[in-house]
């Protein structure tokens, strides 16, 4: 079990080719006793983006605040603050921020695939 304010949780530079201005949040994970999936928060800053990229698995992800694209199999998605979007499993894919101000949101994965 695990309640906690996520500003508290330790934010972490996205280091990994093709990522430019993001951090990541880890909010839960196996080490916080969940057994299936893993919850992240990612920020993005005006002008970033993270890694074009594809793996096996799905994600489901919720924008808390910020404007941006969501580029999936080469289309530009339109995003912004209360957006869902279902990533399918070896998709290319990537969230840039196309606005003014920090671009935050919830991304759940299994797992397998965190």
């Amino acid at each position: 079990m695990k309640v906690e304010k996520s500003a508290k949780i330790a934010k972490m530079p996205v280091n990994v080719e093709g990522a430019q201005g993001v951090e990541i949040r880890v909010l839960i994970s196996k080490a916080d006793g969940a057994p299936t999936f893993a919850m992240r928060m990612f920020e993005v800053e005006p002008g970033g983006h993270t890694p074009l990229h594809r793996h096996p698995h799905e994600h489901e992800v919720f924008v808390v605040e910020g404007e941006g694209v969501f580029v999936h199999e080469g289309r530009d998605y339109p995003i912004a603050a209360e957006h869902v979007v279902f990533v399918p499993g070896n998709s290319e894919h990537r969230f840039k921020n196309t606005g003014r101000s920090t671009l935050r949101f919830l991304c759940l994965v299994p797992l397998s695939g965190a």
